[in-house]
């Protein structure tokens, strides 16, 4: 029976701009993190860090990232490499599609803190700037699956069905199938929106929206994984990957409780070079600086519950005047 409504797949992954080719998948890709270098750039300024900062340490981060969310999906899917019949040059074609998010995320993290070091940057104060970013990109970034017409779902005939053709060389069947593509786009938009609400709401810090952002979408991937029919190993009847959210999980809800209890509040200075930039173009030195940052301390202080402290000081200072 034919469906009244589906979602079509393009007939091809490739856009031709004249000679050059551009490959849908690293398109996507390509967007992704764009948007998340722009807009992590914008909430790192409003934090108090400098402008380009986020740009330059992405510079260690996204290479890190890239080749992590390779590693992980070549190791894991070793059998589509390095088995009878396959060439292993084709775990370098990175274009082809096939990026772990679980090996993007622990490399580029890697890649992050080198990039932080040189900075003098808090590696969480930075992780917390970008997390709405990296779910943006994730956002953008899965639309490369439907240029490639992979990671869908089991067969079904709901009216947003994707529509799949069949190609005996990739091992695709003919079909309408659920586009998993598609739920993960939204679920991530969705993480983003989240992070930045309880981030503004809570003043999140030291790490804590990056983790919000890591316990929301593992959670998501949970039963979007579920969902999917693609060749996968298999733990005890669930996906590897079903077993990787639910530790990555537990360990972002770990990091949410226990660092809230070690550090509450946010960093009240994340970048040092930004506060003495402000002071150098006031005219004032390093000691108003360093005063700059005791007075944002003071005010937090002050904001959380120290008006009480502070009309003290000031009713005992006017008592000493004659």
């Amino acid at each position: 029976m034919d469906l009244l409504a589906y979602i079509p797949s393009p007939s091809s992954g490739v856009i031709h701009l004249g000679p050059v080719p551009l490959r849908g998948y690293a398109f996507c890709i390509i967007i992704g993190v764009f948007v998340a270098v722009w807009y992590g750039g914008r909430r790192w300024v409003a934090r108090g860090g400098q402008v380009g900062t986020v740009a330059d340490i992405a510079v260690w981060a996204v290479p890190f990232g890239l080749v992590g969310g390779r590693l992980y999906h070549v190791i894991t899917d070793y059998e589509l490499y390095f088995t009878d019949g396959r060439d292993w040059v084709d775990a370098f074609k990175i274009w082809q599609g096939g990026l772990g998010i679980w090996g993007a995320i622990a490399l580029g993290a890697l890649g992050a803190w080198i990039g932080c070091r040189r900075r003098g940057i808090p590696l969480p104060a930075y992780a917390d700037a970008i997390a709405p970013g990296i779910a943006f990109a994730q956002a953008i970034g899965r639309w490369g699956n439907w240029f490639n017409q992979e990671l869908y779902g089991k067969a079904t005939t709901l009216p947003w069905a994707l529509k799949i053709d069949g190609d005996a060389d990739a091992g695709r069947v003919a079909g309408t199938y659920h586009p998993t593509f598609l739920y993960e786009s939204l679920w991530c938009v969705g993480v983003a929106l989240l992070v930045i609400g309880a981030d503004r709401r809570f003043k999140l810090g030291h790490g804590r929206a990056f983790a919000l952002y890591v316990a929301a979408y593992t959670v998501g991937r949970f039963w979007i994984e579920y969902l999917r029919v693609d060749d996968a190993h298999h733990v005890l009847g669930l996906r590897l990957n079903n077993w990787t959210s639910v530790v990555v999980f537990l360990a972002a809800v770990a990091y949410l409780v226990i660092s809230a209890k070690r550090t509450p509040g946010r960093e009240e200075i994340v970048e040092p070079a930004a506060v003495e930039d402000g002071a150098a173009e006031s005219g004032a030195g390093p000691a108003a600086a360093t005063e700059a940052g005791h007075g944002t301390a003071a005010a937090s202080k002050a904001g959380s519950g120290g008006a009480d402290d502070a009309a003290v000081a000031a009713e005992a200072e006017s008592a000493k005047k004659p």
